[in-house]
């Protein structure tokens, strides 16, 4: 990415339709923040941290050696932060290994016609069978052999991804890999999945074609109950999104597997949220999106 990416009409830092959105964007997260107890100062030394690394490595120019002072100069911090920045990089985001093991293991259930059950849902497992019959063990040796089964359904029940139901079986307790249960688990979702919706609209912002898909359906005015209702109807028509996508997602990956330039990463999601709606707030009015 370089500064030539941006193809607005103006410069984005006098619009003030963008700071009006940034406003309300920030919002919610200063909230999380501040329920945490984390402060400003604190989340100031880490936005110096970002606007040096991005700045370092999206806005290079072509053919020519990124230096302090081009980065200083981007990003409006002083050359001695912006050294000491560069010298120490970040620590990326990965998902820790049970976790993206638990991905593998998850999207294997849903998608492989072996472990769903008629209906084409996951079918609950037993814990254990003989060779060559569906159990719960099979699955997760189908991905690997170097975790046991029984740790993998202790860390999966902990984090609510999985019950035993009345006979025993080992059963999916959402189609969707998101724990219900676990900081540090949903602090990675957070990032990525978050990360993956602004990274799309910021894209769409700042570009007039070869924009990505990004939708929402936006109602006020309604009751509470009303709003529990499009939840359940989210649900549902999301997973049912979600399962289509996970099953050809994995197709592709597996026939991409041994390709050359099988660089990319692909993210799609759902969310929903209803709250009431204080007066004089900057939510959008409009009946629908």
């Amino acid at each position: 990415m370089s500064d030539g990416d941006f193809q607005t009409d103006q410069p984005p830092g006098t619009s003030q339709a963008l700071w009006k959105a940034l406003r309300t964007l920030l919002r919610p997260l200063v909230r999380l923040l501040l329920g945490l107890q984390v402060t400003y100062p604190q989340l100031a030394g880490l936005l110096k941290e970002v606007f040096v690394e991005v700045g370092d490595r999206d806005f290079q120019l072509k053919a020519k050696r990124q230096t302090d002072s081009r980065v200083s100069l981007l990003t409006g911090i002083h050359r001695k932060d912006v050294k000491r920045l560069r010298r120490t990089a970040g620590i990326p985001s990965v998902a820790p290994v049970a976790l993206s093991l638990g991905e593998q293991i998850h999207s294997r259930w849903i998608s492989r016609s072996e472990w769903l059950d008629e209906s084409g849902g996951p079918r609950a497992l037993p814990r254990q069978a003989s060779p060559g019959l569906p159990s719960f063990e099979a699955l997760v040796e189908s991905v690997s052999r170097d975790i046991r089964p029984r740790s993998v359904l202790d860390e999966w029940m902990r984090l609510g991804v999985a019950k035993l139901d009345a006979d025993g079986n080992v059963a999916l307790a959402a189609s969707a890999f998101v724990p219900s249960k676990g900081f540090d688990e949903k602090s990675f979702y957070l990032g990525r999945n978050v990360a993956s919706h602004i990274a799309a609209a910021a894209h769409n912002l700042t570009h007039e074609s070869e924009t990505f898909v990004e939708r929402s359906v936006y109602y006020n005015r309604l009751s509470a109950a009303s709003g529990r209702e499009l939840q359940r109807l989210s649900e549902e028509k999301g997973m049912d999104a979600l399962r289509a996508l996970n099953r050809r997602a994995a197709e592709l990956q597996a026939l991409d597997r041994e390709k050359v330039g099988n660089d990319q990463h692909f993210n799609f999601g759902i969310y929903v949220y209803q709250e009431a709606v204080l007066p004089n707030s900057e939510v959008g009015d409009a009946d629908a999106e």
